[in-house]
């Protein structure tokens, strides 16, 4: 193990450091917590290095298989003290899993066959949540370090279960395309355990860890009173900063740490729901972030991109041929290409054809959607002149499109697609639009601007109470809508109000309509800059509302021509009305029987 390491997995501090002692090296004792606070800054780097180095020749390079030993009994620690607070301290923990699945499923964007390990599964709760969010179509490994431990009833015939005293241990010959573990990082082991976690992936491979953020106020109030009645965590955790360099100095790449979860004891069961609707708030809320309970932490084995498998969604018959992809670019020229390719690769059975609408670039855009017109003759270029805008792109590509379906999605959303399955679901099951909704119960916002989160809440909060309808988000340009609804739209916004109009008019002309869970992850270096400005749009999206109040109440006022004539035959069925709001099907994960609220 280089010396580099040596040091980061004895100890990222002088505290990892003198455990690391007391528990290798009996004869020395060192008070951990306290023994800082004697020494200046330039005698503890001294002694740090001085210690380190000794520990790594007495410990690892004198008897490595011995602290092999010890650093998966710190693993076994880890897992029983971790599902031991569950069981204890955690009133929503089947939730709390359920919504940790979804987040690693979109976070990597899972697709079907690809192999999952799951470190340190206990005794199986998570693992058949994430059963239940891969749909049983990945193979899952369940690795214990509790050597006595048996099969965790309930697991599916897709999960293989094993028991390990170390690392690889039975995993010698077997690799990974995505790692997931929770809770067990730890200032004595870590360095090791992510090499050995390294050696495991396949090239391109991913890593999720959700691990205490040791930041927490409520983390750190609980430990104090702990001590004070001689019950010390054992736990060394690492912060947000640690996390990101231990990942880099093993050699993992495309790595990030962001705190994540403000839902945690000592909130009640019955409280807990409306604290998830506002956790995705505070997660991206600057300064108050740092106090969740958790830390996501992603990272990816070189190279990158990795190899996708080849896997077809195309399994509606209903759906085959018939859906128009629409998608609006200007200055797009990076993800034109790759969206085009992964959208033939997914979906190829169901699309008729694929509308790409250069809305005046000032790059190469026009360009490559001219190169890839020529080449395939399922794309349908269209060329804009003045004046742009995304209303004006997304009309004219409706108006020329001519599938049974149409598909709206902005020109960075190729990482979403292995989502974009449901939306299809949802059509093929009779609902006339499908909605791909960022605010869900189980959707992932990561790097979302905060402002944009303020100004969406603020909108759908006004729109739910002026409209006098339920539901989460349906101004996401991610919308599946038979062609029957996009005939009777009536666009009047040039700019992105347009996907508010898109969203909400089918509401209230009586359309069924789906919110479908998606992820939204803030744009890399390489997919280029959005265009969007929240203190431009503003305006806009209150005129869009004040329209469509006028309709409701009132059927008068620019939108006044989409009131639907008695009788007129419908997709499917009128939504539900209860209490007099106007509802519709959204995802719904109740916190408990009878928690039945959408919003």
């Amino acid at each position: 193990m280089p010396l580099k390491l040596i040091l980061a997995s004895a100890s990222v501090t002088s505290c990892g450091v003198a455990e690391g002692f007391n528990s290798k090296i009996p004869f020395i004792k060192v008070d951990a917590r306290g023994f800082r606070n004697f020494l200046s800054d330039r005698t503890r780097i001294l002694f740090f290095f001085v210690v380190a180095w000794t520990y790594s020749r007495l410990v690892i390079g004198l008897d490595n298989v011995d602290a092999q030993a010890a650093f998966s009994n710190t693993l076994e620690v880890r897992e029983c003290y971790r599902d031991q607070y569950w069981k204890r301290r955690d009133p929503i923990l089947d939730d709390r899993m359920a919504w940790r699945a979804q987040t690693f499923r979109h976070l990597v964007h899972l697709l079907p066959g690809q192999r999952i390990l799951e470190v340190g599964c206990g005794e199986g709760i998570f693992t058949r949540r994430l059963v239940e969010a891969t749909r049983g179509e990945c193979p899952i490994t369940a690795l214990t370090f509790r050597e006595d431990a048996a099969r965790p009833e309930g697991l599916s015939n897709c999960v293989t279960f094993l028991t390990a005293s170390s690392l690889p241990g039975g995993l010698t010959t077997s690799s990974f395309d995505f790692i997931v573990a929770q809770d067990l990082l730890d200032r004595r082991n870590s360095a090791w355990l992510l090499q050995q976690l390294y050696s495991l992936l396949v090239p391109g491979g991913e890593v999720l860890f959700y691990e205490s953020n040791p930041w927490n106020v409520v983390l750190k109030l609980r430990r104090f009173f702990a001590g004070i009645f001689g019950k010390d965590d054992p736990r060394f955790l690492l912060s947000r900063p640690e996390l990101y360099e231990l990942l880099s100095e093993v050699g993992f790449t495309r790595v990030f740490a962001v705190f994540n979860d403000f839902v945690y004891a000592p909130l009640t069961h019955h409280m807990a729901w409306i604290l998830r609707n506002l956790s995705i708030v505070l997660e991206n809320t600057p300064a108050v972030r740092t106090l969740a309970g958790s830390i996501l932490v992603h990272a990816q084995k070189p190279p990158r991109p990795a190899e996708i498998p080849k896997v077809s969604f195309a399994a509606h018959e209903r759906l085959r041929h018939a859906v128009s992809v629409v998608v609006p670019c200007h200055n797009e020229q990076m993800n034109v290409g790759p969206l085009v390719t992964r959208l033939r690769s997914l979906f190829d059975q169901c699309i008729h054809e694929i509308v790409l609408v250069d809305d005046n670039s000032q790059d190469d855009t026009r360009e490559v959607i001219r190169t890839l017109s020529a080449q395939d003759p399922k794309i349908k270029p269209v060329y804009r002149s003045p004046p742009n805008g995304v209303g004006l792109a997304l009309a004219e590509g409706m108006r020329v499109s001519s599938g049974r379906y149409v598909l709206l999605m902005d020109c960075d959303f190729q990482h979403l697609l292995p989502e974009v399955r449901e939306l299809f679901e949802a059509v093929s099951e009779g609902y006339d639009v499908a909605v791909g909704s960022r605010f869900s119960r189980r959707s992932v916002l990561l790097n979302y601007p905060f402002q944009k989160i303020v100004a969406n809440r603020a909108f759908h909060l006004i729109a739910n109470v002026v409209l006098w309808a339920r539901f989460r988000d349906l101004t996401n340009n991610l919308k599946l809508m038979r062609r029957t609804v996009v005939t009777r739209l009536k666009l009047l916004e040039q700019g992105f109000a347009v996907n508010a109009e898109i969203g909400l008019q089918p509401l209230l002309m009586g359309y069924e309509i789906k919110e479908v869970p998606i992820s939204w992850i803030g744009r890399g270096i390489d997919m280029g800059n959005s265009s969007f400005r929240v203190l431009h749009v503003g305006g806009s999206y209150s005129r869009v509302l004040r329209r469509l109040w006028l309709l409701r109440f009132f059927k008068t006022g620019a939108y006044r021509d989409l009131a639907k004539p008695v009788g007129e035959p419908l997709g499917s069925s009128r939504p539900k009305r209860t209490g007099g709001h106007r509802r519709m099907a959204t995802d719904r994960t109740p916190l408990h029987p009878d928690d039945k609220r959408t919003l």
